[in-house]
């Protein structure tokens, strides 16, 4: 077309006008679209083959200033949990938590852990980021176990050796109070729930009750081998514990990615929940569940029944060392679910000029690109089919791809639960039932100080202790943005596609497994790492804990096996970000530890 300028002005390359027809006028709503309709790049980058078009956003990412004011948010319902708790004390109501909403006493301290404390903080808020970037993996994993347990210990000691180490798992309350007792242990296995409920001569103490006789059976056989007493049974707990600071990386890379795993490092050795690591069993469950998941996703990633099996074997052990901790169960779905086999791109866009209309809109295949109308899309050998007939020769078909999408999860679970099953077959052969159990427990947990304490009270002020002290703030920062970058159908990961079988699986539910693996397949762009769909699992655990009832109060020791998994996002933090949280979670436990008494 041909337009007529005014005299005296000439076309240069710096000064063009267009002509008013030809001008693009803006969208009418306010989400930004695309300037042509391309049906072939809509599907591509539905399927997250090719990223959003310039100017469209997928969501709003989470800002700096936005991470500070959840924290502060976070930190503020923790202080007003702390203030309703001492206004019912006042008004005759107790919520009874000495030092509400932690279950411990004020009682400002300094003991022999302080100084190795501070100093280690110090050196990992310090060289942690970059030490965990540089050292070869195997290096960081010995490292960071090795300052995770110096990080603990520097904890406990704060309150001295006896009161915080040795004298912790020796009260009346705890199970070593009851070891000596434990002489016959078939006739213990077996008559062990007719002593779990109050007010008999009898009745187990309030730790050994409210667990099964997995836990108690751990202490025993460090009594019988010879490590009796509360320093071998805390050092245990501490080297057990520890764990966590190695199986959380591991996880996240064996389903994501490296630089991911590496990120998650130093906020899991300077974990604030450490404080009730050590010592606590609970610390030792979660240290026991966490090799257990991570052992998870290396049968998972590798496709190994062996590893399958022992996950399930030590999932299975966690059950019978807590009732609760078979709210594992949504972190372990999602490992199964981030390790299933992804399809290819070349099964997920066939493209060809019988497919797609001519025009403006056709779509011209080759083997190294699309090109698609006035727009031209690039994209990578290998990333996308070439013409129909190509896509459709020497690939696995659509269906079977989705059906192995479906049925990796499937028998990777039934590994897993064969090797859970030796251990319930073994208890239950002994004499336990691990559901009546369950249920003399629940009426237990009611005849004590459960039953004084307000739910609606505890049901918040749960979530204050776990946000801003046992996961501390990063926890929550951490959250916030795996929630923001999770969505339903953004949930694969980038690590690329597992090995799938090399033709149909037979099976008589084929239909109903095409289907599934479809749905577990359609999602969109993939996420950085695996990180984030960990946190929100955890979370959910947590979520469900809280609602249940049975924990009301002393969450900051009972939710330890789930609170590790919460950093397992920290990749999503700013890199420039990362050192000052780091230095906020390291404040938080040191606060605690030197302010309060905790009881464990």
């Amino acid at each position: 077309m041909t337009v007529r300028r005014p005299e005296g002005k000439t076309p240069d390359a710096t000064s063009r006008e267009t002509p008013r027809s030809s001008r693009p006028t803006p969208p009418r709503s306010s989400r930004p679209t695309a300037r042509f309709f391309n049906p072939a790049a809509r599907l591509l980058r539905r399927r997250g083959a090719l990223p959003p078009a310039a100017g469209t956003t997928r969501f709003r990412r989470p800002t700096s200033r936005g991470d500070v004011g959840f924290a502060a948010g976070a930190m503020g319902l923790f202080v007003v949990a702390a203030v309703v708790g001492g206004l019912l004390w006042l008004a005759g109501r107790p919520v009874h938590a000495s030092a509400a909403p932690l279950f411990a006493h004020w009682r400002p301290h300094v003991g022999p852990g302080t100084v190795p404390a501070v100093l280690i903080a110090l050196l990992v808020c310090r060289y942690g980021a970059e030490l965990s970037r540089r050292l070869p993996w195997r290096r960081l994993c010995l490292a960071a176990y090795g300052t995770a347990v110096a990080w603990i210990t520097a904890l406990a000691l704060i309150d001295g050796w006896d009161r915080g180490v040795a004298g912790r798992l020796t009260t009346r309350f705890e199970y070593l109070h009851e070891v000596p007792g434990v002489t016959d242990i078939p006739a213990m296995l077996r008559g062990f729930s007719d002593r779990i409920l109050d007010f008999q001569p009898d009745s187990w103490t309030t730790h050994v009750a409210g667990h099964p006789p997995g836990t108690l059976l751990i202490f025993v056989a460090l009594d019988r081998i010879g490590l009796s007493g509360g320093g071998w049974a805390a050092v245990t707990c501490i080297l057990a514990g520890a764990l966590v600071a190695v199986a959380v990386p591991h996880t996240v890379r064996q389903l994501g990615t490296d630089e991911a795993a590496r990120a998650v490092v130093p906020f899991l050795v300077l974990f604030p929940g450490a404080v009730w690591i050590g010592v606590s069993a609970d610390g030792l469950f979660a240290g026991i569940t966490a090799t257990g998941i991570a052992l998870l996703a290396a049968g998972v990633r590798r496709r190994s029944p062996v590893r399958l099996a022992g996950a399930g074997l030590i999932l299975g052990l966690g059950c019978y060392l807590s009732y609760g901790l078979i709210l594992m169960t949504p972190i372990a779905l999602a490992v199964l679910f981030l390790g299933r086999p992804l399809p290819r791109q070349s099964d997920q866009v066939a493209a060809g000029s019988d497919q797609i209309g001519a025009g403006s809109d056709q779509v011209a295949a080759g083997p190294d690109q699309i090109g698609a109308g006035p727009g031209q899309i690039d994209a990578r050998p290998g990333q996308i089919g070439a013409a129909s007939d190509e896509a459709r020769a020497g690939h696995v078909p659509s269906a079977a791809r989705a059906r192995a999408a479906w049925t990796g999860p499937a028998l990777a679970a039934a590994w897993a639960t064969a090797g859970a099953a030796i251990v319930v077959a073994a208890f239950t052969v002994a004499g336990f039932d691990w559901l009546a159990g369950y249920h003399l427990v629940v009426e237990r947990y009611y005849q004590g100080v459960a039953s004084h304490r307000p739910y609606t009270y505890w049901i918040w002020a749960n979530l204050a202790i776990v946000l801003a002290v046992a996961a501390g703030p990063a926890a929550t920062v951490i959250l916030r943005r795996a929630a923001a970058t999770t969505r339903p159908r953004d949930l694969h990961r980038s690590a690329g596609p597992l090995p799938t079988p090399a033709g149909p699986l037979p099976t008589p539910a084929g239909p109903l497994l095409t289907s599934a693996g479809r749905l577990l397949t359609s999602a969109g762009p993939r996420l950085t790492s695996a990180g984030p769909l960990l946190t929100i699992a955890a979370a959910a655990a947590i979520l469900a804990a809280d609602l249940s009832g049975y924990s009301k109060a002393e969450v900051e020791r009972i939710w330890l096996p789930f609170t590790v998994w919460l950093p397992a996002a920290a990749a999503l933090l700013p890199a420039d970000r990362r050192r000052a949280w780091l230095v906020v979670q390291a404040a938080v436990a040191l606060l605690v530890n030197h302010l309060l008494l905790t009881t464990w």
